[in-house]
């Protein structure tokens, strides 16, 4: 036997106004409209950013995507580096169509290591920071993953748990709307 105090009621609000779209919430929904519209693209600038430290293994990962990404018709936008993620998307980018990628340097080619400016023998596209030459790499390689999401529609970045200023990337990807895919390496 049951009494009625044990039961328990739920009460549900009617409102008339339910599917009327608050005036503070039409923003929301435009940046919704432009991430799906952005999603059915079928070519887009795809960034492609991620740490230094690889295995061989996600090397060739990311090699295959570039080259893949960039044979759908997609562009490729990245940083310069001689090993690592960057490398990886550079060389894949290179193999399918050196047009149709981009890099950005946080600094200037001369600023490269001989490895590095030996890599970008042969990319049409560089964009060179000599403005930031007297900077740290590590101040200059902040604002150039800015610029390098500014630059794109989709952010792909390979990181660790502790890779702060990837993560400061991602998260200044997510403050600007893009599609992002994150691929931790721990």
């Amino acid at each position: 036997m049951t009494d009625s105090s044990d039961k328990i009621s739920i009460s549900v609000p009617i409102d008339d106004d339910l599917d009327k779209v608050p005036e503070d919430g039409g923003d929301e929904i435009d940046v919704l409209a432009q991430e799906l519209a952005t999603i059915r693209q079928s070519a887009k600038k795809i960034a492609i950013i991620g740490s230094r430290n690889l295995t061989i293994t996600h090397q060739q990962i990311i090699e295959m995507l570039s080259t893949t990404l960039v044979k759908a018709g997609n562009t490729i936008v990245t940083s310069g580096g001689s090993q690592g993620t960057n490398a990886a998307a550079i060389r894949g980018a290179m193999k399918a169509n050196p047009d149709k990628l981009t890099i950005i340097l946080p600094q200037t080619i001369g600023q490269q290591p001989s490895d590095v400016q030996d890599q970008l023998i042969g990319v049409k596209n560089i964009v060179e920071h000599p403005d930031r030459s007297m900077m740290t790499l590590a101040d200059a390689s902040r604002i150039c993953n800015r610029e390098i999401v500014d630059d794109c529609q989709q952010l792909i970045c390979f990181l660790s748990h502790d890779s702060n200023t990837l993560h400061k990337a991602v998260e200044y990807a997510q403050e600007s709307h893009k599609i992002i895919t994150v691929f931790y390496l721990d």
